[in-house]
């Protein structure tokens, strides 16, 4: 009988007897874990937020890198020079030498 005694004047067993304790608990867990805007769902939006910001950064330095090199294109000698580079285009009377360097040690 004394033990039911101090057992119901120990601090920590009337907190975890107290009604507002008792619905509190599952709630938490419940909003934590199970409920469609639970903690789990908002971590993994926020890392695909995260992984489109990324993707939006990318893009947009690839596109400041294509209007620099639209720009540079203007130029009719910058355009044959291009050409030539990266399409191995060539005038009629021209003879294109493509020279390939060895970059394997031996």
């Amino acid at each position: 009988m004394s033990l039911l005694k101090n057992l119901k004047n120990n601090f920590i067993f009337k907190i975890a007897t107290n009604v507002f304790v008792i619905i509190l608990i599952p709630f938490i867990i419940w909003m934590l874990f199970f409920d469609e805007n639970s903690y789990l769902t908002h971590r993994k939006f926020n890392n695909e937020i995260n992984d489109l910001e990324s993707t939006i950064s990318f893009y947009k330095d690839k596109i400041e890198k294509d209007r620099a090199t639209i720009k540079k294109l203007q130029d009719s000698l910058e355009l044959e020079r291009f050409a030539r580079e990266k399409y191995l285009m060539k005038k009629d009377n021209e003879d294109i030498y493509i020279i390939e360097f060895d970059t394997i040690n031996k």
